[in-house]
């Protein structure tokens, strides 16, 4: 279409009539001058086509301004502190978060104008003590949303650069508003710590107040099997620093770098005398090994990132979803070796981790707090894409028997996959739990009620495999028949029994077994007492009067799970209606 106007008519005016008749028209047009020259000339572009933007003139002075004030934030604490980092194994804060969240390739510390388009989506309160009369970036503490590993989470982090990393009022504020946020959005929380607690000078104002320190374990609390709440260590973290941990569901510390306990060292001294190393104190190897407050001692800082993108993997964002599924794929060992892997004598010990990788996807076993309690194992798997947490008596360590550490090891594993929709798989082979004055002293029947607690109050789907002995109040702990799984069945090594055919025969025929002078003839009445009591005790008989459900060929018992894991996975139980019980 051309269009003809007055030759006093401008190109601008041209070319404002040129696109309103091409948006009337639908069609082409040329603007003309009577005399014929041309002033504009527009295509049509369709219905509800807007022209371009004017070019873009930048940012003004003012936001100008902004950036520089924003880049300085970044920077952090004095060039001194962030010297100290490498040699200390650490990465700077802001390169932290780059490493989490955005892949390392476009740094948060030193975000341009154009913004992150990673996984570092937003941060709040980057200017809080901006006005503080000693420099004090973000107030040492950062807080925000991010995407990681294709997941949303809530994050915090110590700037360990600003008065090393300590709390006082704003970060404080930052902290919790970040958890109550958590606890609206429902999705899970990454606490990345490196803190020397409170900061004394600065007290007031954030200690004891309603919205203080303290409101950290209150929300804490809140959150605990609402949304996953994991935490990696990265420094010293001491008095109220090291709550934070210890509350959260999964604590990774880093070695050679992290420590956590109530007081330091020289507070340790001033009031007990003891003169003692941090490492000592509260190092990992204290807390995976003693304490069992660390789930999980990674090598370094990309080792960690490594170690909690494994763990997110089998929980959901919060306690209304069930956990991710994947692609299933075949185990690492054939299901066929399941029976060779135990031994033929039922008081020889073996690894239960070779069962269960004859059991589980290929490379899925993820392993937590291997250290404490090693008697039992506790981790997360799956079979055929689906996760299960184990719990799995391991007979190569103390001949499978349940030590206090490993009950309450088990107590909380089982506590947290409840709270989290993760189905149980239970791998029974113990003598028990263990007797003697040590263990007495170390609460076993308080640790072990505790582990029964857990098994009786979990309402996800639950499978319990004897795999080979279950003596004693083992079988109840590793939820046995009367503890409501969907299914107890039994490998055809399996033996359920109040104890062991020795220990049963030294209580029952000792005096009549001394009576008899002949040694020969006395082995001999042993070795036919123990024929009689394992066939008493064997899971054909127990399979007779229907105690277990199944024996199934070993071979086929990953078939087996999966196929119980998959029917019963809709499976609905109700709890007694009250507050709450009493024993965890």
């Amino acid at each position: 279409m051309k269009v003809r106007v007055s030759a006093e008519t401008t190109e601008e005016q041209a070319r404002v009539i040129a696109e309103a008749f091409a948006a009337q028209y639908y069609d082409d047009v040329t603007v003309l001058t009577d005399g014929g020259e041309e002033l504009a000339d527009v295509p049509y572009h369709g219905p509800g086509h807007v022209p371009g933007p004017e070019p873009e003139s930048g940012p003004t002075e003012r936001e100008q301004t902004l950036w520089e004030e924003i880049a300085e934030i970044h920077e952090g604490g004095p060039e001194k502190y962030k010297e100290q980092l490498p040699e200390q194994g650490k990465h700077f804060v802001r390169d932290r978060i780059d490493l989490w969240f955005n892949s390392g390739q476009s740094s948060a510390g030193s975000q341009t104008q154009s913004g992150n388009d990673d996984g570092f989506l937003f941060e709040d309160g980057t200017f809080a003590e901006f006005d503080a009369d000693d420099k004090l970036p973000a107030d040492a503490m950062i807080t925000g949303g991010a995407e990681f590993e294709g997941r949303d989470v809530h994050f915090m982090a110590n700037d360990y650069t600003v008065k090393r990393g300590s709390m006082a009022a704003k970060g404080v504020e930052k902290f919790l508003r970040m958890q109550q946020r958590a606890l609206k959005t429902a999705k899970p929380v990454l606490y990345l710590m490196d803190s020397s607690g409170g900061r004394i000078d600065q007290q007031t104002g954030f200690f004891a107040n309603r919205e203080g320190i303290g409101k950290y374990y209150y929300n804490h609390s809140m959150l605990s099997g609402r949304v996953p709440q994991i935490c990696v260590l990265y420094g010293p973290c001491i008095a109220g620093a090291a709550y934070t941990p210890v509350f959260a569901d999964f604590t990774i510390m880093v070695r050679d770098m992290s420590a956590m306990a109530i007081a330091s060292p020289r507070m340790v001294q001033m009031v007990t005398g003891e003169d003692i190393s941090m490492e000592d104190l509260g190092g990992p190897d204290v807390h995976a090994r003693h304490s069992g407050s660390a789930d999980l001692v990674a090598d370094d800082e990309e080792h960690a990132r490594e170690l909690v993108a494994q763990l997110i993997s089998y929980l959901p964002d919060n306690s209304d979803e069930k956990p991710p599924r994947t692609e299933g794929t075949t185990p690492a060992k054939s299901p066929k070796d399941i029976d060779s892997v135990i031994p033929q004598a039922p008081n020889r010990g073996y690894d239960m981790t070779t069962l269960i990788d004859c059991v589980v996807d290929a490379g899925s076993w993820f392993e937590l707090q291997p250290e404490f309690g090693p008697e039992i194992l506790t981790g997360f798997a799956r079979i055929d894409g689906r996760p299960v947490g184990i719990v799995a008596n391991q007979p190569a360590q103390r001949a499978g028997a349940i030590f206090p550490d490993a009950a309450q090891k088990a107590a909380e594993f089982i506590w947290k996959c409840d709270a989290f929709n993760v189905p149980l798989l239970y791998l029974a082979d113990t003598p028990g739990f263990m007797a003697g004055s040590g263990v007495e002293k170390e609460a076993i029947l308080e640790k072990g009620q505790k582990m029964i607690y857990a098994t009786s109050s979990a309402t996800v789907p639950k499978q319990c495999v004897v795999v080979r002995k279950a003596y004693g109040a083992g079988i109840y702990a590793m939820s046995g028949p009367a503890y409501d799984p969907e299914s107890t069945i039994a490998l055809p090594s399996g033996e359920i029994a109040i104890m062991g055919p020795e220990a049963a025969i030294n209580a029952v025929y000792a005096r009549k077994l001394a009576e008899i002078d002949d040694e020969e003839e006395r082995k001999h009445k042993e070795q036919e007492l123990r024929e009689e009591y394992r066939e008493d005790i064997d899971v054909h008989r127990m399979a007779s009067e229907v105690v277990i459900d199944e024996i199934v060929p070993p071979s086929t018992l990953r078939r087996e799970l999966g196929n119980r894991f998959e029917f019963y996975e809709t499976v609905e139980k109700d709890l007694p209606d009250k507050k709450h019980g009493t024993i965890l």
